[in-house]
């Protein structure tokens, strides 16, 4: 079956997925147009097509013992001059975002690995384009906001084309927590 490129997170829901898409694309990103706008939980990660059976074990695993949280963006943030990369920041979720990605990523599961930076949840609206270009992306959607339950994540394929594909979505166990401003419930995260 051969390699296969994968990546999983948590899909913006619409009308804010579609929207911060059209803005990278207005911004000069030319590879917006395949990917969704989203919240990674896991980078972009070779693995053995024949592999792919145990990731979607592993990652239903995942789910089941997760709890939908609330996701709240709010104004901007940028990776720059470590990092060529300008994003919407989660101000609320972000904690139920690392441990997802954790467990995702967990040494005994089939798509451990270390990561090139230390885990940041957050929704790139500008990447690899020009300082001036940059720099307007974060000046434009300083004051963006969104909010949304999150009640699960997809695991995604990146074709020959360089397009993301969705292979599955992944639906917490658990009834879905309206977003409150301000905080994450502990409850919502799972105990163990």
């Amino acid at each position: 079956m051969g390699t296969v490129t994968i990546g999983v997170s948590i899909a913006v829901p619409e009308p804010h997925g579609s929207l911060l898409q059209q803005l990278r694309t207005g911004f000069g990103d030319a590879a917006a147009h395949g990917i969704p706008t989203h919240v990674t939980l896991l980078p972009p990660t070779e693995v053995d097509g024949s592999d792919l059976p145990a990731v979607e074990a592993h990652l239903t695993e995942v789910a089941a013992a997760g709890r939908p949280f609330p996701m709240r963006l709010s104004g901007t943030g940028t990776f720059r001059p470590l990092s060529p990369v300008v994003f919407v920041r989660v101000v609320e979720g972000a904690e139920a975002c690392t441990w997802l990605q954790k467990q995702v990523r967990d040494a005994s599961g089939p798509v451990s690995r270390e990561l090139q930076f230390p885990y940041h949840p957050h929704v790139t609206i500008a990447h690899g384009i020009d300082d001036e270009s940059m720099d307007r992306a974060f000046e434009e959607l300083a004051d963006y906001g969104a909010q949304w339950s999150c009640a699960g994540f997809a695991l995604y394929e990146q074709g020959p084309d360089g397009v993301w594909r969705k292979l599955h979505e992944y639906a917490f166990g658990g009834s879905v927590v309206p977003p409150q401003a301000g905080h994450v419930e502990r409850g919502s995260l799972p105990t163990r």
